[in-house]
């Protein structure tokens, strides 16, 4: 599903903005928010939701793991479960996006050398796998360097991996930036306008009335 088309634009972006501000939970809000986004990402290729949300689970118990305190045994093998979670998310981005790729260059180095080929398959790209690959290796890093932020709930996990408005385009948002808005957040009439001008014009009209009082230092000396 793409952002222009008349399905999101009429359908999908309303009727979840309705069902959103109709719950008063943040609990129920984000549970709806997480089945909406594997609703929009299963839209096109429904097996790849499957990759996504195996990709879930193998960072929510990395995060456990990564998240125990001092005196549990496990604490001392922090650095290698660091280890194992990123080469993980990195084998499921490089199979996927740069297999095929490395086949082929490993092909024109057998050639020249006289020893054949080996046979290319025809890998398809999940999309957005890039972007919540990378959401979820920030979120184990940050896990690793403060280990408080270890997530209990995977369904906010997975809402922070799958969130529907940057799973496919980004941008990339760190994980302890946003890890307590899955606990509580504030709406605003303002926000919300926001939100409505930076979807359609790209920038909210509020951030450039941030700073008033430099904009008009700027002017007096201009005027100077």
């Amino acid at each position: 599903m793409l952002f222009s088309s008349m399905t999101f634009l009429v359908a999908f972006l309303p009727l979840t903005l309705l069902a959103y501000y109709y719950m008063s939970s943040i609990k129920a809000r984000n549970l709806l928010l997480l089945l909406v986004s594997i609703l929009f990402y299963s839209w096109g290729e429904p097996k790849f939701a499957i990759l996504m949300i195996l990709s879930i689970m193998l960072n929510y118990k990395a995060g456990l793991l990564l998240g125990v305190p001092k005196d549990d045994v496990l604490h001392k093998y922090r650095k290698l479960i660091l280890f194992c979670a990123v080469i993980l998310n990195l084998a499921f981005l490089f199979y996927f996006k740069y297999f095929g790729f490395a086949t082929e260059i490993t092909n024109h180095a057998l050639e020249l050398l006289g020893l054949g080929s080996l046979p290319i398959k025809n890998i398809i790209l999940p999309l957005g796998i890039s972007f919540y690959t990378f959401h979820s290796l920030s979120y184990i890093i940050d896990v690793y360097r403060e280990p408080e932020l270890a997530q209990k709930n995977i369904l906010n996990l997975g809402l922070y991996i799958t969130f529907f408005p940057q799973l496919i385009a980004g941008p990339i948002v760190r994980y302890h930036d946003v890890n307590a808005q899955y606990e509580n957040r504030i709406h605003t009439v303002s926000k919300f306008s926001d939100g409505i001008q930076r979807f359609g014009i790209g920038k909210p009209c509020s951030s450039r009335r941030k700073n008033p009082e430099k904009k008009r230092n700027s002017e007096k000396l201009s005027e100077d």
